[in-house]
C-alpha cells in the first residue's frame, strides 16, 4: 500500500470519527438550542427540588425543611443586582440564589459586542441557577426558599475598590441570627460566600451547609453546533479528582463513599462553567438528581456539626462563575482546570497547550502562535517524516518499473504482487517504511484538535485579515480551500496508486476534506494547512534529492 494513500485514509478516518461523534451526541440525545427570551415565565419547580441532606440529618424526625414549598420566589422576594468589572449578576433575596449571571468580557458574537454570554438564568428551558442554604435537625434555618432581609437592590464595584460585599440577614424569634455574605472581587470570577450563624437559643444547634446547581439540558448561545464538547456535571474530591456525569446518568448516580474531602461540583459546557468549591479540609456528601420537568441537580452538603448555645460559627464556601480560563482556574483551585476536558489524550494536550500559551505570551497573536507551534511539532517529527518521505520518493522513482510489472502481469494479481515484492527487495525499498511515522503523529494531531476546540483563550481570537475568530469556521471558506489545494499538491508529489479506481478516490479526497473542514474551527484548519505547506516543502526537497541519486 502506498504511504500517501495510507496518510489520507487515516486522516479521513479521524475526520469521520470526529464528525460521527458530534452527530451521535447532537442527534441521539436531543438538546434544545434556545436563546434567552425576555418576559419568559419564571421557574416553577417540582417539590422534589428539596436539597439532599446529610444522612444523619435526613433520618432525624421533625425536619425543618418544608417539602411542599416551591422554589418560585414569594411575593416578598426581591431581586438584587451586582455589577463588577467582569460579572453582571442577579440574586434573589429568597435564599440568596444566584439567578442570573452574564460574562461582560465575552460577547456571543463579535459583531454585537454588547450582547454578552448569559451563563446563568432562572427561566425554563435555559435554566441554570446556583443555590445554597443551611439545614438542621432541631431548628428552622434559612435554606434556598427562605426570604432574607436586604439593604438595597443594586450594588456596583466602584472605581478604586477591590471588593464588594453584599449582606443578607435572617433571624427568628427563637434567637438564631444568620447573615449570608457574598464577596465579589475585582478581576475575579470567584465569589466568596460566608454564613455567619449566631445561636442565642440556649440550646445546642445542629448545623450543616449545602450547595447545589440546577441546570436544564440545552446548548450555550453562540456555540459551534458542528463541534461536540461535553455538557453535563462534574464531581471532584480527594477520592476522585475528576468524574464526568451525563445528564441521563444523574438520576441513578451514587458517590463511591458517603463523604469525601475538598473538591468541587460543576456544570460544564463549551468554554464556560459554574462550580461550587469546597474547603480543602471539609467533609462533604455529593449527590445528583434528575427532576421530572427536565431539570438536573448536582450538589454537596457538609457533615453535621454542633453549634453550642451562645456561640457563633462562620461557614465558608466559594463559587466560580466564568470562562474555563486555565490560568484563572488554577488560582482558584488547581483541580478546577481539569474542567478543560482534553479526554484520554490529556497527557499530550496539556503540554501542547502550555507550549502554545508560552508562544502566545511572546507573540501576542494566537494565529501566529499556532503556526509557530506547527513548525515546532514538525521539527520534532522531522527524523520520522524524513524517513517517510524518502520511502515515498523511492516508490515514486520506481514508478516506471511498477507500471511495467503491472502491464506484464495484467489480470494475475498474485504474480504481480510477487514481482512487486521481488523488485522492492532488489531495490532495497520498504513500501511500508512510512507507516510508523504517520501512526506516531496521529495522537498528536488529535490532542492538538482538542486543545484548539476546548481552549476558551482561542475563542474569538483574531489572527489577520478576514480571520477574526479562530474558534469559528472561516466565513469565506478561503482557508479550507487552500487546505484542499495543499492536499492536492501533496498527492501530486506522491506515488500513484496502482489501481485506477483507487487513484480516482484518492483524487477526490481533497474535495471531501475541503468540505469537512469548512465547518471546523479556523484555528484547526490553519494548523492543518500550514502543516501541509511544510510537508510539501520537505517532500519536494527529499524527492529531488532521491531523484538526483542523493
Amino acid at each position: 500500500m502506498e504511504t500517501q494513500r495510507l496518510i489520507l485514509i487515516i486522516a479521513l478516518m479521524i475526520t469521520t470519527l470526529l464528525l460521527w461523534q458530534s452527530w451521535e451526541i447532537r442527534h441521539g440525545q436531543p438538546i434544545q438550542n434556545i436563546s434567552y427570551v425576555e418576559g419568559a415565565q419564571p421557574l416553577q419547580p417540582a417539590d422534589e427540588s428539596v436539597p439532599e441532606m446529610p444522612p444523619e440529618i435526613a433520618s432525624a424526625k421533625g425536619l425543618s425543611i418544608e417539602t411542599q414549598q416551591q422554589l418560585t420566589p414569594s411575593a416578598e422576594a426581591k431581586t438584587i443586582r451586582i455589577v463588577t468589572d467582569l460579572l453582571d449578576i442577579e440574586i434573589s433575596s429568597a435564599g440568596g440564589d444566584i439567578r442570573k449571571a452574564s460574562l461582560l468580557k465575552y460577547p456571543i458574537e463579535l459583531e454585537e459586542p454588547d450582547k454578552v454570554i448569559q451563563l446563568m438564568n432562572d427561566t425554563m428551558p435555559r435554566l441554570f441557577v446556583g443555590q445554597s442554604g443551611l439545614i438542621s435537625r432541631n431548628a428552622k434555618l434559612p435554606d434556598h426558599h427562605t426570604v432574607y432581609q436586604v439593604e438595597k437592590s443594586e450594588y456596583r464595584l466602584a472605581d478604586g475598590e477591590d471588593e464588594l460585599k453584599v449582606n443578607l440577614l435572617w433571624q427568628n424569634e427563637e434567637g438564631i441570627r444568620v447573615v449570608k455574605q457574598l464577596t465579589f472581587k475585582r478581576d475575579s470570577y470567584e465569589i466568596d460566600i460566608d454564613y455567619l450563624v449566631e445561636n442565642r437559643t440556649g440550646e445546642p444547634l445542629s448545623l450543616a451547609m449545602y450547595r447545589q446547581l440546577q441546570r436544564g439540558d440545552y446548548s450555550i448561545q453562540g456555540e459551534n453546533s458542528f463541534i461536540y464538547t461535553f455538557t453535563g456535571a462534574v464531581v471532584s474530591n480527594n477520592i476522585n479528582k475528576y468524574e464526568k456525569i451525563q445528564f441521563d446518568d444523574m438520576e441513578d448516580w451514587q458517590p463511591e463513599h458517603d463523604y469525601a474531602q475538598g473538591g468541587y461540583i460543576a456544570m460544564l459546557q463549551h468554554y464556560f462553567t459554574s462550580a461550587w468549591l469546597a474547603n480543602d479540609d471539609e467533609d462533604n456528601r455529593f449527590y445528583t438528581k434528575a427532576l421530572s420537568d427536565g431539570r438536573y441537580v448536582i450538589g454537596l452538603s457538609t457533615a453535621e456539626k454542633t453549634l453550642p448555645a451562645g456561640e457563633s460559627e462562620t461557614l465558608h464556601t466559594r463559587m466560580f462563575i466564568g470562562p474555563k480560563d486555565q490560568e484563572r482556574m488554577e488560582l482558584v483551585s488547581p483541580d478546577l482546570r481539569l474542567t478543560v476536558d482534553y479526554g484520554i489524550l490529556s497527557v499530550l494536550a496539556e503540554p501542547l497547550f502550555w507550549l502554545l500559551r508560552f508562544i502566545h505570551d511572546i507573540l501576542g497573536n494566537w494565529g501566529w502562535s499556532i503556526i509557530v507551534l506547527t513548525i515546532i511539532i514538525k521539527l520534532c517529527f522531522y527524523p520520522l517524516t524524513d524517513k517517510q518521505y524518502r520511502s515515498m520518493a523511492n516508490l515514486r522513482k520506481l514508478q516506471p518499473k511498477m507500471e511495467a510489472i503491472k502491464a506484464r502481469y495484467d489480470g494475475d494479481r498474485q504474480k504481480m504482487g510477487q514481482a512487486m515484492m521481488e523488485m522492492y527487495k532488489k531495490e532495497k525499498v520498504n513500501p511500508l517504511a512510512g507507516c510508523l511515522p504517520i501512526l506516531v503523529q496521529i495522537p498528536v494531531f488529535i490532542a492538538l484538535y482538542w486543545v484548539l476546540v476546548e481552549s476558551v483563550e482561542i475563542r474569538q481570537a483574531d489572527f489577520m485579515w478576514w480571520l477574526n475568530d479562530l474558534s469559528s469556521p472561516d466565513p469565506y471558506y478561503i482557508l479550507p480551500l487552500l487546505m484542499a489545494i495543499s492536499m492536492f499538491i501533496m498527492q501530486r508529489l506522491s506515488p500513484k496508486p496502482s489501481d485506477p479506481i483507487q487513484e480516482k478516490v484518492m483524487m477526490s479526497l481533497p474535495v471531501v476534506f475541503g468540505v469537512f473542514f469548512a465547518f471546523f474551527p479556523a484555528g484547526l484548519v490553519l494548523y492543518w494547512f500550514f502543516n501541509n505547506l511544510l510537508s510539501i516543502l520537505q517532500q519536494w526537497y527529499i524527492t529531488k534529492q532521491v531523484e538526483a541519486g542523493g
